[in-house]
């Protein structure tokens, strides 16, 4: 049973005669009077239970990007229902008036829509969803609260999209330039020339040039090379207590998962297989290229449930899961933290295995704040920070030298940089052959 403000003023009027008539006669009167108007009003109500309700599929959004939670009442009663209806989404969800007014008829059936903008990626749920209906004079009702969850899948943003057409052009830019065309680069048949002195004779093709025989005499054919375009791509994303530091605002993994986005969608336009995997302890998320759908879409989809976890990496399981996705030569990115302690301690053992099979790239996010502390010197608090910012920048040069001693291609940005230099980096690679 609930009441509503209108049976509150009622009682505030009844209060009157009861201060003109003092007694326990009056009193008695206008309680008795309140308790069968709201018996009768709640009596005439119709019934919530009657009410059957249908969660409709919501499809996946974006964060911060604006969407509706719709959800379908069929009234199976025999009275009209009038009342409110809300909706019980998490406060993450940003639902915008979650209480919405509803008039039903018998037999009828109602669409409510809750409109939502979300504040934090991964799944978001409404567990429940209460219907009150309120009687024919508005002094009291029946309030059912149905247990029937709804899920939204929330994305992660993909702000750096932005940067997708410029680096796009600049691949088919590259598309067909003698550094990528060189022989011996690859092993894609590209097309054939004529001979010139210093080409490699094992490139002559003696049947074309059988054909091209003339009455001036032979002239040598030879095939050109290109890189296969068909090439791995593997993109590990750590997602363990490094993750959760936040920069800018913003926690490492959401850069790192920019940063991975851009590069996917990147290397699949140009052709290439790409492959998506998070870990920390065990594997919390991945999108293999064999899936059915846009790769795009299954990447921020696998991306969707990944949380810091508060452990520290396993890297150890890096080379087995390479593995079991592709035992050919691939670019293999790691996006992780450039954190001396962690790294020397789990991933630089396993890192010559790895450079000896394929072309690793760690990419990580830098804090701006290092840089900043190591130049405000003016007080005496700030000189301490100063020189403990300059310690963090100088053990972070040394793994950086000691990675690319390795052949590991190191790549530190600020995390609103990392994802188009990181793009950089591979276009680079592309056109250089090394892919």
């Amino acid at each position: 049973m609930v009441l509503t403000r209108r049976f509150l003023y009622l009682t505030l009027g009844l209060s009157a005669v009861v201060v003109v008539l003092p007694g326990w006669e009056a009193l008695l009167g206008c309680a008795v009077l309140l308790i069968l108007l709201a018996a009768l009003d709640m009596a005439l109500a119709g019934s919530p239970r009657r009410v059957r309700v249908e969660r409709l599929p919501s499809t996946p959004v974006r964060l911060g990007q604006p969407t509706t939670a719709s959800t379908a009442l069929h009234h199976h009663g025999s009275r009209r229902l009038r009342g409110q209806v809300k909706d019980g989404w998490q406060p993450s969800a940003g639902a915008r008036r979650p209480i919405t007014s509803v008039d039903l008829g018998p037999g009828r059936s109602s669409r409510i829509e809750t409109a939502l903008r979300p504040s934090r990626r991964g799944d978001l749920h409404s567990e429940h969803l209460s219907l009150r209906s309120i009687g024919p004079m508005g002094l009291a009702g029946r309030q059912v609260v149905h247990r029937v969850p709804h899920t939204l899948r929330v994305l992660p943003p993909f702000h750096s999209r932005r940067h997708l057409p410029s680096k796009l052009q600049r691949l088919r830019e590259l598309d067909g330039a003698t550094a990528v065309q060189i022989r011996g680069a690859g092993h894609e048949f590209d097309s054939l020339r004529d001979y010139v002195r210093g080409d490699d004779v094992r490139s002559i093709d003696w049947r074309a040039t059988a054909r091209r025989q003339s009455s001036q005499g032979q002239h040598l054919v030879v095939r050109t090379w290109r890189p296969e375009r068909d090439r791995r791509v593997i993109l590990a994303l750590d997602s363990s207590r490094t993750s959760a530091v936040r920069i800018e605002d913003e926690p490492r993994l959401d850069s790192g998962m920019e940063a991975a986005l851009l590069l996917g969608a990147l290397a699949s336009g140009a052709g290439d297989r790409v492959d998506f995997f998070a870990f920390d302890r065990g594997l919390s998320g991945q999108a293999r290229s064999g899936m059915r759908g846009d790769l795009l879409h299954r990447m921020a989809d696998a991306m969707s449930g990944v949380q810091p976890q508060l452990v520290e990496a396993d890297f150890s399981q890096l080379p087995a899961q390479v593995r079991a996705i592709s035992a050919q030569r691939s670019l293999l990115v790691v996006l992780t933290s450039l954190d001396s302690g962690s790294l020397e301690e789990g991933l630089l053992p396993v890192l010559p295995a790895l450079v000896q099979r394929h072309l690793v790239v760690l990419a990580a996010v830098r804090d701006p704040e290092l840089d900043r502390r190591a130049h405000a010197r003016e007080t005496t608090s700030e000189v301490y920070r100063a020189a403990a910012a300059e310690r963090a920048l100088i053990e972070k040069e040394a793994l950086r030298r000691q990675l690319s001693s390795l052949g590991v291609e190191v790549v530190e940005a600020t995390p609103h940089q990392l994802p188009p230099q990181l793009a950089d980096t591979y276009i680079r690679l592309k056109a250089s052959g090394r892919l």
